[in-house]
C-alpha cells in the first residue's frame, strides 16, 4: 500500500510539473484592434506593406522636382561597436583571419569577409517593420492586418507574411519633409519630457507640427509624403565626432541617449496619419516621445505601425539637411530584402 501511495506522489508530481511547463502566462489583453476592427486595412485582408501602398507614380514624379540643387545628403549614422542602442542590442562585426582566405594564383589573390552577430533589424538607423510592434489580445498576439504569432507562417526563423520583404517590394520614394523641432523650441537640443502630457517641450504636438510647416515656408503635409523630426537629441550620438569621445564620455552619452528622448506626442502622430504620410522618423531612437504624452508607452509605436501600417525610421543623421534648411526633399530608400526580418538597417539618401 505504501508503495502504491508513493508511486502516486510521484505521477502527481510529474503531471503537475507537466502542467506547469505548458501553462501560458496569464497576460492581461488589450482587445482594442478587435473592437476597433483594425483589420482589415484600406487595402485589403492579404496586404502585408502598409501605407507604403498610398504611393503612386504621379507622387513620384513630384517629389523628383524638389531636386533643385544637385545637393544629396545620405542620412544613415555609422554601424559599429559600441553605438547607443536601446536595451542589450549590440553590434559586434569581426573580420576572421586577415586574410579571410586565399591565396589564389599566380597573382597570390587573397580575400576579407566580416563575420556580424547584430539584432541586424533593430540596431542603429533603422526600420520598424511589421513584424516590429503588436499587442496581446484575447485571440493572440495581435500584429499588422490582424495577423497574430500564433500564425503558422511565423516561427523563430522569420515572421511570415509579417516579414520586411514585403515593404521592400515597394519601398520609399517620396516627398520628404523636416520638421526642426530645436529650431522651434529655440535650443540645440529638445530636452528629454519631464511630465508625460501635452505642454511638456519635449514633447512635439499637432499644433507644433503645424507651426513647424508654417515657420518653414513649405506646402502642408500631404498623402504620400515621408515625415522626419529633428530634435538634436540624437547628436548625443554624434555623426562624426563619435570616435573622438574617450571610452568614458562615450558611455555617458549611451546612458544620455537611452534616458528618455523628445519626439512626437500621440496628438501629432494621429494628425499625421490623419494626413495619410507613409513614413514617420526622427533623430532618436523612437521617433516618439520618451516618456510618451499619457499613460501608454510607445503608443505612436502602436497606433501608427501595428493599427495603420505606417512604417517608422530611427536614428537618422538629419545633421546636413537642417545646416542647409533643406525642408522639403525627394527621400529615397527601400528596406533590405530580408526574408522574415522584423526590420532593416540602411542608408536613406535625400536629394534637394
Amino acid at each position: 500500500m505504501a508503495r502504491t501511495i508513493h508511486s502516486t506522489k510521484i505521477l502527481l508530481a510529474g503531471a503537475i510539473c507537466a502542467s506547469a511547463l505548458t501553462m501560458t502566462p496569464a497576460w492581461a489583453v488589450n482587445d482594442e484592434p478587435l473592437a476597433e476592427g483594425w483589420a482589415p486595412s484600406e487595402w485589403g485582408a492579404d496586404d502585408k506593406a502598409g501605407s507604403v501602398n498610398r504611393t503612386t507614380p504621379e507622387m513620384v514624379l513630384k517629389a523628383t522636382r524638389l531636386v533643385k540643387q544637385g545637393k544629396v545628403a545620405t542620412l544613415g549614422k555609422v554601424y559599429q561597436t559600441g553605438i547607443p542602442a536601446f536595451g542589450t542590442r549590440g553590434w559586434r562585426m569581426t573580420i576572421p583571419g586577415l586574410p579571410t582566405g586565399g591565396p589564389f594564383g599566380e597573382q597570390e589573390l587573397v580575400y576579407n569577409d566580416e563575420y556580424l552577430a547584430t539584432e541586424i533589424g533593430q540596431i542603429g538607423t533603422q526600420f520598424d517593420g511589421p513584424g516590429h510592434i503588436g499587442v496581446i489580445t484575447s485571440k493572440g498576439h495581435y500584429f499588422y492586418n490582424g495577423r497574430f504569432l500564433e500564425d503558422g507562417d511565423i516561427n523563430a526563423y522569420g515572421m511570415g507574411s509579417l516579414g520586411v520583404e514585403h515593404v521592400a517590394e515597394i519601398g520609399f520614394v517620396c516627398r520628404g519633409v523636416l520638421l526642426d523641432a530645436a529650431a522651434l523650441r529655440g535650443v540645440d537640443r529638445v530636452p528629454v519630457p519631464k511630465e508625460s502630457k501635452r505642454g511638456d517641450p519635449g514633447i512635439i504636438t499637432d499644433e507644433d507640427v503645424n507651426e513647424m510647416v508654417k515657420r518653414q515656408g513649405i506646402d502642408p503635409i500631404g498623402e504620400g509624403d515621408c515625415v522626419f523630426l529633428h530634435t538634436g537629441h540624437g547628436n548625443l550620438w554624434h555623426p562624426t565626432e563619435w570616435d573622438s569621445y574617450s571610452p568614458q564620455e562615450q558611455a555617458r552619452r549611451v546612458a544620455a541617449t537611452n534616458a528618455g528622448e523628445p519626439g512626437f506626442g500621440i496628438s501629432a502622430c494621429e494628425y499625421l496619419a490623419s494626413r495619410k504620410i507613409i513614413l514617420w522618423g526622427g533623430d532618436t531612437w523612437a521617433t516618439e516621445a520618451v516618456p510618451s504624452e499619457g499613460t501608454q508607452p510607445f503608443e505612436c509605436h502602436i497606433k501608427m505601425m501595428t493599427k495603420r501600417g505606417i512604417w517608422n525610421i530611427e536614428n537618422l543623421d538629419l545633421t546636413q539637411l537642417v545646416a542647409d534648411k533643406a525642408y522639403e526633399f525627394l527621400f529615397v530608400w527601400s528596406p533590405l530584402k530580408m526574408k522574415g526580418a522584423t526590420g532593416s538597417p540602411g542608408n536613406p539618401v535625400a536629394l534637394y
